[in-house]
């Protein structure tokens, strides 16, 4: 039987009446972002089918910089649902000088294979730029937080209780470097430190395939040091999307 493998990608696109290019433009009052999509499907003996889709916006107005994060991961074998992920990110930094910042931010994010309806998390503190050139940057975050986390009604029943929070500590450590003039590679990290460890690791490679089309490889690793009984405490997702900046 044969296998039939098909990985499509679109392009999506917001009007803005600000200017929006393929690169940020600092110190004006615009808009930019990168939408990406990566899907595969396989019929035949075995029916299978993924989808990863990503949209990522930066505004700058003033001394704000805002940024808007969506994100969707779903998938199924065989008609059943193997992996399911949502996540809606929103932060707000406050530019104090060229290299220092206030930041306050808030994500929402649904996995229902991890034992929780959802999990919400709230933080705010200083960011610093340790690096910002053309071909490198490198920058810091840190400061409390807030995380909330409703179990879903089997995880209550089995854990005796319906929700878990706890005030944390936020970090987070983020590195971008041009390893050419067409590729780049980005290293993010952070970390909820409180009653436990919930971090996330981010690791990706893009490389230019036509004007602001670019293909993405990126691996993900989530982990959580106290998972609920019979979850994993480890989670890994790779990735190869298409990527449009815009």
């Amino acid at each position: 039987m044969k296998k039939l493998l098909l990985t499509a990608a679109i392009t999506l696109t917001m009007p803005f009446a600000a200017h929006a290019g393929s690169e940020f433009v600092e110190g004006d009052a615009t808009f930019a972002g990168e939408a990406e999509l990566g899907a595969t499907l396989t019929t035949g003996n075995t029916d299978t089918s993924s989808f990863k889709a990503r949209l990522a916006l930066k505004q700058e107005l003033g001394n704000w910089e805002n940024q808007y994060v969506l994100e969707g991961l779903y998938k199924e074998d065989t008609e059943e649902v193997t992996a399911k992920r949502y996540f809606l990110g929103v932060q707000g930094d406050y530019q104090i000088n060229d290299v220092s910042y206030l930041f306050a931010n808030t994500n929402y994010e649904v996995d229902p294979f991890t034992g929780y309806d959802f999990t919400s998390t709230t933080s705010a503190g200083y960011g610093h730029r340790f690096i910002d050139t053309d071909r490198m940057s490198l920058k810091a975050e840190a400061g409390p937080g807030y995380i909330y986390q409703q179990l879903d009604e089997e995880s209550a029943l089995a854990e005796g209780y319906d929700s878990d929070d706890s005030i944390v500590a936020h970090a987070v450590i983020d590195f971008q470097t041009k390893i050419s003039d067409s590729s780049k590679f980005q290293q993010r990290f952070i970390a909820d430190w409180g009653s436990k460890l919930d971090a996330r690791s981010e690791t990706s490679l893009t490389a230019n395939i036509v004007g602001a089309l670019a293909m993405k490889f990126a691996v993900i690793v989530r982990y959580n040091s106290e998972p609920l009984d019979d979850k994993e405490s480890t989670d890994t997702e790779t990735n190869m999307t298409l990527l449009y900046a815009f």
